[in-house]
C-alpha cells in the first residue's frame, strides 16, 4: 500500500470540502474556532478544462486548503451564478458540506466503477499540476459528491506543501494567497 506524504493511504479519503458564501470569512472562522490553518487560497479562477454535467463551464471559483492533523479541509466559494456543482442546491442549503475527495492511482478504473454503480459524472477539470479531477454525484446514497483526484507526484507535492505549512504553523499569517 502506498502511503502519502501526510500519512493517508493512497485511495483513501484525503479531503472534506465545504461550499461557503465568503472564503476569507470562512477561513477566519476555522482559524478562530477550530485552530485550523494556515489557509492557502487560490483564485478567483475559471476551471481551464471545466465541464459541468457534460458541458463547458465558465463559472468562477476560489478555493482554500488547510490541514488539521492528517485531514485536509477545502473551502469553495463561487463568485457568480453560472451553473455548477457548487450552486445546484437552493439557498441557504447550497452552503455547507459538499464532497469527499480521494487521491487515486487508478483514476480511470475508479471513475468507471463509480459510473457503473449509477453515479453521474457532474464536473471535471484539470488542476494546475496536470492532475485530472472529476466529481461524481453520489447524493442518491451519500450526503455529498465524491471527487476523484488523479495521483501524480506533482499533485502530492502540492498537498504535502499544505500539510507542512500546517505542521509549522504558529498562528501567524492565517490566510495566504497561492503564489505569495
Amino acid at each position: 500500500m502506498t502511503t502519502l506524504a501526510w500519512g493517508q493511504p493512497l485511495g483513501a479519503v484525503v479531503q472534506f470540502a465545504y461550499v461557503v458564501p465568503d472564503i476569507d470569512d470562512a477561513a477566519a472562522r476555522y482559524v478562530e474556532h477550530l485552530n485550523v490553518g494556515p489557509w492557502i487560497v487560490r483564485g478567483p479562477f475559471q476551471p481551464p478544462e471545466g465541464r459541468y454535467r457534460g458541458r463547458p463551464t465558465a463559472a468562477t471559483f476560489s478555493i482554500a486548503h488547510a490541514f488539521s492533523g492528517g485531514v485536509m479541509i477545502e473551502l469553495i466559494q463561487q463568485h457568480d451564478d453560472s451553473p455548477s456543482v457548487f450552486n445546484e442546491r437552493d439557498l441557504p442549503e447550497r452552503y455547507g458540506f459538499h464532497h469527499w475527495a480521494r487521491l487515486t492511482g487508478s483514476f480511470d478504473d475508479d471513475l468507471a466503477a463509480l459510473v457503473d454503480s449509477g453515479y453521474e459524472e457532474a464536473f471535471s477539470d484539470r488542476l494546475p499540476s496536470g492532475s485530472r479531477i472529476v466529481y461524481v454525484d453520489a447524493t442518491r446514497d451519500l450526503a455529498g459528491m465524491i471527487e476523484l483526484i488523479e495521483h501524480t507526484e506533482a499533485q502530492e507535492r502540492v498537498y504535502e506543501g499544505f500539510y507542512r505549512a500546517a505542521l509549522d504553523w504558529g498562528g501567524g499569517d492565517p490566510v495566504r494567497r497561492d503564489g505569495e
